[in-house]
């Protein structure tokens, strides 16, 4: 772990191992981008560390890793001790389950559903399609233009399934608006000067609601909401994703689709204590807050209130809102702009 040390930001937050049978005394998580983005990376740094907590045992924070090989790490991870490895991202999908079969040590991944092995990898492809929804609906009520954009960094499952999830609801809303469609690149997840070169080209077309997702790359998404107005002279709203941005705020942002993954994290833990962990996948809902809006300043009143009725209706069954994960069923649904 030496290695690791010097190469990436590692810290260990101590639990009460006591609580916990022997074998489940230490988990890790591996990002990609250092866990303070507001975003993919920091909701799961800091979910793993609540799951930790609550279930009394220790963490290793492994950031900053990149989207490359993250064979070496896991290897050093694995020989320090760790009795889990989350995984966190998507592009370590491949490497995830190779190590856990070299090493013995169970992974959690990414965007990879089909890749179960009971007791070895679990898959947490989350889908907060049921928030996005409800984004979409708030969009369709409060846009001016009369057209909404949706700009992705690239097009994963969890990805494509708020994206349709949005898209349907400003439809719900709304049948007239318009949706434009917009990705980055292949896997521009960190790419902020793409997110906002293709954001502004977006807002040109018409759009002054964008429904960002991009990890990095949000923020160059919100440089351009911040520096562009809308056709008819109108502020640009940004609808953002995962995470909670709302102190950077500078008067754009409209609201986020908040994921709170300490649930899933957790159900991982007690599932490797059960001998269940791989054996199903995991997920989020409006019903357990585990997804949920974020309410800013910018958001009409009437508007926020019609939308929580939504909320109601959704959990409650009267809605139904399915996920789609495949980018042909959003851009079905969307105005593809290239």
């Amino acid at each position: 772990m030496k290695n690791l040390l010097a190469s990436v930001a590692l810290s260990v937050v101590l639990g009460t191992p006591a609580a916990f049978a022997a074998e489940v005394d230490t988990i890790a998580i591996l990002t990609p981008e250092q866990g303070s983005d507001y975003g993919w990376n920091q909701q799961g740094v800091e979910a793993a560390k609540a799951a930790a907590e609550a279930t009394g045992v220790e963490i290793i924070v492994a950031e900053g890793l990149g989207y490359g090989d993250v064979r070496a790490p896991m290897r050093e991870l694995a020989a320090d001790g760790a009795d889990l490895m989350i995984a966190h991202a998507s592009g370590y999908n491949t490497a995830g389950p190779e190590i856990a079969e070299e090493t013995g040590v169970p992974v959690a991944i990414v965007d990879s559903p089909d890749a179960l092995v009971k007791g070895l990898v679990a898959d947490y492809t989350l889908s907060g399609h049921e928030g996005a929804y409800l984004a979409g609906r708030l969009a369709a009520k409060m846009t001016s233009t009369g057209t909404v954009g949706i700009v992705v960094s690239g097009e994963p499952p969890s990805w494509n399934s708020q994206s349709a999830g949005f898209a349907e609801g400003v439809r719900a809303e709304n049948p007239d608006v318009k949706i434009l469609y917009s990705v980055i690149g292949p896997a521009a997840y960190s790419d902020a000067a793409g997110g906002n070169r293709v954001t502004t080209s977006v807002i040109a077309a018409g759009a002054d609601i964008i429904f960002g997702q991009g990890n990095g790359s949000s923020f160059g998404m919100i440089q351009a909401v911040e520096s562009n107005k809308a056709v008819d002279g109108s502020d640009v709203l940004f609808i953002d994703v995962i995470g909670d941005k709302s102190e950077l705020d500078k008067g754009h942002l409209l609201t986020s689709v908040l994921w709170d993954m300490t649930p899933v994290y957790t159900a991982m833990i007690e599932d490797l204590k059960a001998d269940q962990f791989g054996t199903h996948g995991y997920a989020i809902s409006l019903a357990d807050d585990s997804v949920k809006l974020v309410k800013t300043p910018q958001v009409d009143e009437a508007a926020w209130t019609e939308v929580m009725a939504l909320r109601d209706q959704i959990i409650a069954g009267e809605i139904t809102v399915e996920p789609k994960f495949d980018a042909e069923d959003v851009r079905a649904l969307v105005t593809v702009t290239e």
